[in-house]
């Protein structure tokens, strides 16, 4: 898997029908900077919105997944996002002009090929992934869904599905290495029963519905005057039945190609946890419904993890914002510049290091028989590490203050003494208000928590 952040090299389209609402849409993906992650944007609206990939936005499961956000939609978005993930793309900008996804051929096959056209670029920053401490459950009694998460330091998927059905039977699949999606999962096709297709045809689901872009099992005998109908509903000239009771004649490309789709679901719907995932995933008739409530699961257990785990700190990588870096954000100088490297920044969170050495000029007058560094200080280096979080949300940030405006429920832990490598973590607490941010800080020597508390600060516009 990789180690760092990847986009596209140019932007590629495609066009083509959306399944439910039959609406033609072009559909552009964008090359994106590093952490700004999957996001699709209506251009045919006026306010052209974005809508984060992302599970909290989802609205609706019940023949696909659709997101919402700043009042738009963008409906059937799993089998592009499964592309996304099985090629590693983490930052991508998807503009379409209309409210669905075209369904192509019913796989993620057509998205694979464009994005393999524009080619993959690797960026700078580093890849953060969901790793699970401990295995992940859930079930839906009812209907006989399991879905479990394993630790595991990779990706692999595996599904089993049965759907009582002389034709299909009991099925299996399993991908062992995304390097192996485009080939042996990128290509299998959505898949209906009849009287589902009958079922949505009714309810005026499957306006782009079409032989061509989707497997239809045959789970009944059909009369030849329901065939006739069939063939004038689809607009074709004849609709048969093979042997094995699939619709006119469509070849399966494998044998358990539903396996193999319902796969190619889980992955791109569980895209929507928002990051990689490091785990197996082992799915028992999985569906759209459950594979959105176990994103939900894994979004949730990684943000506990982030909350409770101490930020990684290797100097051997190279940091995300180096002392020039940090200068370039910060207005601060000696002997006021407290954070020496930023290794990690979000657009949520951020993770910095302090190197506390007895040349600080504060150790000549703060007990300098029994150096100790001052609280005071540790916590205007978290806001400073702060400082550099709430400054990424804007595109100069060099023509912004921040300011420090609030402390609540701040303690020390531990005394931070010189030697000391101070590793300091922020997370804004909500989206950030005329302004105005509110964080949640750590700061940790090794794996201690040596202080903690919320911050305030605002952001200002120089000469304003």
């Amino acid at each position: 898997m990789n180690l760092k952040q990847h986009t596209i090299k140019k932007a590629v389209t495609l066009k083509g029908v959306g399944l439910h609402t039959g609406v033609v849409t072009t559909m552009t993906f964008n090359p994106a900077p590093d952490h700004h992650g999957i996001k699709f944007q209506r251009i045919d609206l006026e306010e052209r919105p974005i809508i984060d990939a992302d599970v909290d936005n989802v609205v609706d499961i019940s023949r696909g997944t659709t997101i919402e956000q700043h009042g738009a939609r963008v409906g059937t978005i799993e089998h592009t996002l499964a592309a996304l993930v099985g090629l590693e793309i983490d930052n991508v900008l998807i503009q379409l002009d209309g409210p669905e996804c075209p369904i192509m051929d019913g796989s993620s096959i057509q998205f694979v090929e464009v994005l393999m056209e524009a080619g993959t670029e690797e960026q700078e920053s580093l890849r953060e992934y969901i790793e699970l401490e401990e295995s992940l459950f859930y079930r839906e009694e009812d209907r006989d869904v399991e879905i479990a998460a394993l630790p595991l330091d990779d990706y692999r998927v595996t599904v089993m599905v049965d759907y009582n059905s002389p034709v299909l039977g009991s099925q299996h699949a399993s991908l062992n290495d995304l390097s192996k999606f485009e080939k042996e999962i990128a290509s299998c096709r959505t898949f209906c029963f009849l009287h589902e297709l009958e079922m949505l045809h009714k309810n005026n689901l499957i306006k782009g519905g079409d032989l061509n872009n989707a497997i239809v099992v045959v789970d009944r005998i059909v009369e030849d005057h329901e065939l006739d109908n069939l063939a004038k509903l689809f607009n074709k000239p004849k609709v048969e039945v093979k042997k094995e009771g699939i619709l006119n004649n469509v070849d399966l490309r494998y044998k358990n190609e539903p396996a193999r789709h319902k796969l190619l679901d889980v992955i791109g719907d569980l895209a929507l946890a928002g990051r990689p995932i490091k785990a197996q995933i082992l799915a028992a008739r999985p569906g759209h419904a459950a594979n959105v409530a176990f994103a939900k699961k894994l979004k949730t257990a990684w943000k506990k993890t982030v909350k409770k785990n101490v930020p990684k700190y290797n100097p051997n990588q190279p940091p995300i914002l180096d002392i020039n870096g940090i200068t370039k954000f910060l207005a601060h100088r000696y002997p006021f510049l407290l954070i020496d490297k930023i290794i990690q920044l979000e657009s949520d969170t951020v993770s910095g290091v302090k190197n506390v050495t007895m040349n600080e000029p504060f150790f000549q007058g703060h007990f300098p028989d029994n150096p100790v560094m001052p609280g005071v200080l540790q916590v205007e280096a978290m806001a400073q590490v702060g400082g550099i979080l709430v400054l990424n949300t804007v595109e100069d940030p060099d023509n912004y203050w921040t300011y420090f405006l609030g402390i609540e429920n701040f303690r020390f832990r531990k005394m931070v003494l010189p030697g000391d490598t101070l590793v300091i973590k922020c997370d804004l607490q909500g989206n950030i208000k005329r302004g105005i941010a509110k964080m949640y800080g750590r700061a940790f020597v090794g794996d201690t928590l040596v202080s903690e508390g919320y911050l305030t600060a605002s952001i200002v516009k120089k000469n304003s």
